[in-house]
């Protein structure tokens, strides 16, 4: 079996390394907001180009926190606005709603898959606060006419880079082009921790002040809560193993774009269709998502091949049971990139040889 992804061998690349940081983490007897948290955070602001970074529990209290600080800083209120793509991964929806503000979905561009930068004035009103960029799959959805209407209507631009980590627009990276951005570190994610884990980075020292309070149970001084806030903190030994995996990130962001383009220059399929690379620096391929009618019958085929996929995503977030609200929304886009959307393997230890096999299996499939 080719697995879609296959963590314990990844680990495996630097377990003498990870060994070691846990088991300094387990002597130092420090176990939270320690030495390991404040190397991570500062190792990771250089890399990402900010000036702050927050670590906190996971990637979806790192955008929950956000709207939260903003609402506390008065800049938002609750039944404002927030501009997101309809084709996203719930936990973009949820951390508005958690906030009691209202998500307008937007749908997206069928060329890229990331959210149609034509249709977002469109859906702008006297309520709209943020744009909610989501880079999924890995590719960067931020424009610099997307930064243009942000700044023509006052809308801040969060970033949700739960997929991104690496990626670049231009001369900067995916997580430093808004005001605000949230980051997850789930095992799966390149950047991967051994647990739930995520970080907020900003420029904003204000709103970077407020999200740490929130994030510490609303306090500033311990035992005074100025404000009702969370329990959402990064534990020593995740930032420990972060430390040692962010070391590694650019070389095997390389080794996906090596799996990708193999992918984009030998699948040719006329029922297959492949998400279109303009700049290879603005992807890093987190997943590698093709499109096809016949998703099941192909999922099926792989599998009886002893090829494992996945899909992102099923069930789009305006048809989830949890929010009948949007249920009768009509985003045909978002939902025929649901309905055809299959993640095929891709990771920094894919070899040569399962990426042929997978590549003449997607040539020689026959769906009539």
């Amino acid at each position: 079996m080719i697995k879609f992804l296959d963590l314990k061998q990844i680990n495996l690349l630097y377990s003498e390394e990870i060994s070691n940081a846990i088991h300094d983490v387990i002597y130092s007897g420090w176990y939270l907001s320690g030495n390991e948290n404040k190397k991570f955070e500062e190792q990771y602001s250089r890399f990402i180009g900010v000036d702050y970074t927050l670590g906190v529990a996971n990637g979806l209290d790192a955008l929950r926190l956000i709207f939260r600080a903003y609402i506390e800083l008065g800049i938002m209120q609750e039944g404002d606005e927030v501009i997101v793509p309809a084709n996203t991964f719930i936990a973009s929806i949820l951390a508005i709603t958690d906030n009691n503000l209202i998500p307008i979905f937007v749908e997206p561009n069928e060329l890229n898959f990331q959210i149609d930068e034509d249709k977002i004035e469109k859906a702008i009103t006297s309520r709209t606060k943020a744009l909610m960029l989501v880079h999924l799959y890995g590719a960067c959805s931020y424009t610099n006419g997307i930064n243009d209407i942000c700044k023509r209507y006052n809308l801040k631009i969060i970033e949700d880079n739960a997929q991104a980590h690496g990626c670049y627009f231009e001369n900067k990276m995916t997580g430093s082009l808004g005001d605000a951005s949230g980051h997850s570190f789930y095992p799966g994610k390149n950047l991967g921790a051994m647990g739930d884990a995520g970080a907020i980075t900003t420029n904003d020292r204000k709103l970077f002040d407020i999200i740490k309070a929130l994030a510490n149970y609303g306090s500033t001084v311990k035992y005074e809560c100025k404000y009702k806030g969370l329990n959402s903190r990064l534990d020593e030994i995740q930032a420990a193993i972060l430390n040692v995996k962010l070391k590694y990130l650019k070389s095997e962001i390389s080794k996906r774009k090596e799996a990708a383009k193999y992918y984009i220059d030998n699948i040719n399929n006329k029922s297959i269709y492949l998400p279109s690379v303009k700049d290879w620096n603005s992807n890093v391929f987190h997943l590698f998502p093709i499109f096809t009618k016949k998703r099941s019958a192909l999922q099926k085929y792989l599998s009886d091949n002893n090829i494992e996929t996945l899909i992102h995503y099923p069930i789009p977030p305006h048809k989830q049971v949890c929010y009948p609200e949007f249920n009768n929304l009509n985003l045909p886009i978002t939902e025929k990139i649901h309905n055809e959307e299959l993640s095929l393997p891709i990771s920094p230890i894919i070899t040569n040889d399962e990426l042929k096999k997978i590549v003449k299996l997607l040539n020689s499939w026959n769906n009539e």
